[in-house]
């Protein structure tokens, strides 16, 4: 593609094209490839200079034009030979250039986009089993991975750059994909990544305290979240589009009554469109209705906890929201056995209910300590800690968590980076001590998991929370190998099998 071509979608008001000063008509180089890292350009690239964490594009501009680059998007004035094209807002510029360089794969396809702090792994892999129920080629975008036609990906992020978003959305394009389900971070939608991704469905989860250390508050939080229904479903090119959201959480609710579009509102209070009937529910499964817009039909779930209940409520509201009969939505439920690292259970024949869990946010832990606490016959222990580097005010929060709904807390390490572990334990123990609740400290965290065993009794129900699906621990900036789940089953066999 032209460059000219490429540059059609930028606003002419917010662009400044130089070539040695003169003009872009001096040149109008085809581009081969799209770039945000430096060391990956090749030549005949177009390399757009982005802001990182870590890191700002900019200062990498002569190292992207030694490797081969034939135009660079900037957001500042560059005097060197070559072609700049200077914007505003180079994340914005390179949302747009990746989709027209990849002709918008998100319009050949069914998209679903699911954003919240909590349960959109769970939404994602519920709806992704209902659809291939229905017959349909899926593909799944989201924190474990990405994946499609039997190809399964390493995800570095929950969602990707906007580049290699539309790269994968392409390639799920031309592999005959024809339903994407796409985990939408608060981050992705305040980094402009999904900006020219057209969605067909937006579904909203909730929103709890989460990745403060990024927004700062939760009313900027909450600005972020908002903008994947007030912005990129206000404004698609594609026709009808629908917004599912759950209503029993405060802001779903007011999401709901601002939102002008298509809706179907789902929750476990009344008055929702969809509202899942509970007929039982045990530390094994839950057996459930559903009634709406004329079709019912019973269904029996492995997916334990009221808080997995809203997360099949907003998968079938999607489902609703494409057409799918009542049918393949019941099979779908029914066919997924378990999340990766989402309430799965660790298997054993010692009597004990074991779960592994991603919950590592106030909200989340909470969700999960009832749900279990309501089923469970025995006492309930819980192994968590915090990660280093991150919000530090949820510490505390956590701790509170732990000692007000579980019998006995194992406070220990999660990714704890560049902090120093016990200082993290000490906030968490601080939110612990108020409860009076007896806790044990253990930093190692294999050594916790052996120990949270070790405590337990036949009929006992033991947490893992924090890391669910993650192999790995960084400590001191290091990754190591580490998963709770295989860590767990090694503990159960030096404990008990042996």
């Amino acid at each position: 593609m032209r460059l000219s071509d490429l540059l059609k979608g930028l606003c002419p008001a917010e662009i400044e094209i130089s070539y040695n000063g003169q003009g872009l008509s001096c040149s109008d180089p085809e581009i081969g490839s799209v770039h945000y890292k430096a060391q990956d350009v090749i030549q005949g690239g177009i390399f757009v200079a982005i802001k990182g964490f870590a890191a700002d594009g900019h200062d990498f501009i002569d190292l992207a034009l030694a490797k081969g680059a034939v135009a660079v998007v900037t957001e500042k004035s560059v005097k060197k030979e070559g072609i700049f094209v200077q914007v505003k807002n180079t994340r914005r510029a390179l949302s747009m250039i990746s989709a027209r360089f990849f002709h918008d794969p998100s319009m050949g396809l069914v998209l679903v986009g699911i954003t919240g702090t909590n349960g959109k792994t769970t939404t994602a892999s519920i709806l992704e089993s209902i659809l291939q129920k229905a017959g349909f080629e899926v593909g799944v975008i989201g924190t474990i991975n990405y994946r499609y036609c039997g190809k399964i990906s390493d995800n570095p992020m929950t969602t990707p750059e906007s580049a290699d978003l539309h790269l994968i959305l392409s390639k799920m394009l031309k592999a005959g994909v024809t339903h994407v389900v796409m985990e939408v971070s608060s981050h992705a939608l305040d980094l402009c990544r999904v900006d020219h991704c057209w969605l067909d469905v937006g579904i909203f989860t909730n929103l709890t305290r989460d990745h403060l250390d990024y927004h700062k508050d939760m009313e900027t939080y909450w600005s972020c979240k908002k903008k994947m229904f007030i912005k990129n479903m206000k404004n698609t090119p594609k026709g009808k589009t629908f917004a599912v959201i759950n209503c029993d959480d405060f802001r779903g609710k007011e999401l709901y009554d601002i939102y002008g579009g298509d809706k179907i509102s789902i929750g476990l209070s009344t008055g929702n469109m969809i509202t899942p009937l509970i007929l039982r529910e045990d530390l094994r499964s839950t057996e459930g209705r559903f009634s709406f817009a004329g079709a019912a039909f019973d269904f029996e779930s492995s997916l334990v906890g009221k808080h997995n209940l809203h997360n099949i409520a907003c998968a079938v509201g999607a489902a609703v929201a494409l057409g799918i009969e009542s049918d393949s939505i019941k099979l779908g439920i029914e066919a997924l056995k378990y999340v990766p690292g989402r309430l799965e259970p660790v298997l054993n024949r010692y009597g004990r209910f074991i779960y592994v869990d991603y919950a590592h946010t106030p909200d989340a832990l909470e969700h999960v300590l009832l749900a279990l606490k309501e089923m469970s016959r025995g006492k309930l222990i819980c192994v968590f800690g915090c990660g280093g580097n991150r919000d530090k005010g949820k510490r505390f929060l956590m701790g509170k968590v732990a000692g007000s709904f579980s019998d006995l807390p194992v406070i220990t390490s999660d990714n704890p980076r560049n902090e120093e572990p016990m200082a993290i334990i000490n906030d968490i123990v601080k939110g612990i001590s108020g409860s009076g609740k007896r806790h044990y400290v253990q930093p190692d965290r294999k050594s916790a998991i052996e120990l949270a065993l070790g405590l337990s009794g036949a009929g006992d129900t033991i947490l893992i929370a924090g890391k669910g699906h993650e192999p790995y621990q960084i400590i001191g900036g290091k990754g190591f190998l580490f998963d709770d789940r295989e860590e767990t089953k090694k503990a159960i066999n030096r404990i008990w099998d042996q």
